[in-house]
């Protein structure tokens, strides 16, 4: 009988390469700063490039609203949970982190997209932020990974209180944006377990 092929990421909590990682996530976060430099050279007029609910036009602002933020305090608050989630989320490796990425990214920014006030214009990195919450806080019950759940309950007690930011009400917070980039993350993490299931093993013949 063939041995069934191991899991690739089940259970794993933290990266294969925890030092590369960390670099390339201060690399990301170093990039945000720089985008946020130009912004403030550019006369703030970068940030317009967000999203702008249902305007054909500006569809491409899905692509550049996680970039971009309102002004340094913004970018300072979602900085240490951007650095922590998005190291985590590369346990499975840095093919899955950029797959599970994308999807957060544009389906966090689509949703936003159908479904923002009218006249608004929607930008940061809090939508990725929810969404590698959400994603790191359910593959372990999608994968049946004690370990990973484990994982979640300290982060849910250490950061579940943010959660809140995808209900509606607060004013200048894109709750959209965490909504849906939430639903991503959710998402993509069954996504992650449905992948890394062993294929059935067939008796030899």
């Amino acid at each position: 009988m063939t041995a069934p092929v191991p899991r690739r990421t089940i259970g794993r909590v933290l990266p294969a390469a925890p030092g590369r990682s960390a670099v390339t996530m201060l690399v990301f976060t170093v990039f945000l700063y720089v985008v946020e430099v130009a912004d403030v050279i550019s006369g703030q007029t970068l940030q317009f490039n967000g999203i702008v609910p249902r305007d054909t036009g500006d569809l491409d602002g899905i692509l550049w609203a996680p970039l971009l933020h309102d002004d340094w305090a913004h970018l300072a608050a979602n900085t240490l949970p951007f650095l922590i989630f998005g190291f985590l989320a590369m346990a499975g490796g840095i093919r899955q982190f950029v797959l599970v990425t994308a999807t957060i990214w544009l389906l966090g920014g689509l949703g936003v997209w159908l479904t923002g006030d009218d006249n608004s214009y929607h930008i940061g990195a809090s939508g990725l932020v929810f969404g590698w919450l959400a994603f790191l806080l359910t593959r372990g019950f999608f994968a049946r990974s004690g370990r990973q759940i484990a994982v979640a309950i300290v982060l849910f007690l250490v950061w579940g209180g943010i959660l809140f930011g995808v209900l509606p009400g607060q004013p200048g917070i894109s709750w959209q944006a965490h909504l849906f980039g939430a639903a991503a993350g959710v998402l993509a993490a069954w996504m992650v377990a449905r992948a890394d299931r062993p294929e059935p093993v067939l008796p030899a013949t």
